[in-house]
């Protein structure tokens, strides 16, 4: 085992390194390869001829020379070498697998980040752009939208810097965030949210819901100039999320395909790293849109 060991743990990497011509690792491999195979056989011979001594062994052939007994013996050295190789390829082959596997969730958790810190300065961004039209109105709702927005803020950095937070926490931040929206728009503003949820303190990822919603005000109350509204359904049954949300839209080109703006783009990443069970659609018609993501919560990855 020990001249297994040396020769592939040492040898055979210092002489199968890559070099300039293929030829000088194959003359220098085969010489180094026999010279393993003498050294088993000899090693396996000499093993055999201590276990006899000692009567822990019988011997089941006599051999007439010494050379005669280390031939026989080299078969079983020719053995030990390929089990020991093939061994040892099991176990680097396994140990590449699970380095490989590592980096990869690294890689995925990395990406996840990244798609993370995208969303809040992407949600921040539009806030301060609804705040800085209240200012400039020189509206008296000015002060209450930058309080609201401090204490949406506040739970975003201490609430959200984990894994997951919990259902309700969710429903919190989104409606935190509608009655913010809300203080730019009138009484003609209509906004239904309801939710049908058997556990509150479900675990969910956190902002997973609010860029739909986001998405709702931006790019479609906000260019509704008659009847504005929004509808958020958010229903949870037996780890199976269904959330939907349909706003009006005055900007409809008659094209059946939807294009998906930055939140979309980066929601739909999201999932395919979190989940390997979910759908998100989108459907836009002549006087509406309507987002629509189901997710099996226990498909998270």
């Amino acid at each position: 085992m020990a001249i297994n060991f040396l020769f592939f743990e040492f040898a055979l990497p210092c002489i199968t390194k890559k070099r300039k011509y293929i030829l000088v690792n194959i003359i220098l491999a085969i010489p180094l390869l026999l010279g393993t195979v003498l050294l088993l056989s000899y090693g396996l011979y000499a093993w055999r001829q201590v276990g006899i001594q000692l009567h822990i062994y019988t011997a089941l052939r006599t051999d007439t020379s010494l050379s005669d007994a280390v031939a026989f013996q080299m078969q079983g050295g020719i053995m030990s070498l390929l089990f020991f190789g093939f061994t040892r390829h099991i176990y680097a082959y396994q140990k590449l697998k699970q380095a490989a596997q590592q980096l990869r969730i690294e890689k995925q958790e990395a990406e996840l980040n990244y798609l993370k810190s995208q969303t809040n300065p992407h949600f921040l961004f539009n806030t301060l752009n609804n705040i800085y039209s209240l200012a400039r109105d020189k509206s008296e709702l000015a002060p209450e939208s930058i309080l609201r927005l401090s204490q949406l803020l506040r739970f975003m950095l201490y609430e959200t810097s984990g894994e997951f937070i919990a259902i309700e926490q969710e429903l919190k931040i989104m409606s935190d965030y509608i009655a913010l929206e809300k203080l730019r728009y009138d009484e003609t503003l209509r906004v239904n949210v309801n939710h049908n949820i058997d556990d509150m303190k479900q675990a969910i990822p956190p902002l997973l819901l609010i860029p739909l919603v986001e998405n709702a005000f931006k790019h479609g109350v906000s260019e509704t100039r008659h009847q504005p509204f929004v509808d958020i359904h958010l229903s949870v049954k037996e780890r199976q999320l269904a959330f939907i949300v349909k706003n009006s839209t005055e900007e409809f080109s008659g094209e059946q395909r939807v294009k998906e703006n930055i939140g979309l783009s980066n929601l739909r990443r999201q999932l395919e790293l979190l989940y390997t069970d979910y759908q998100l659609s989108a459907k836009q018609s002549e006087s509406d849109f309507s987002a629509t993501l189901q997710i099996n919560l226990a498909s998270h990855v």
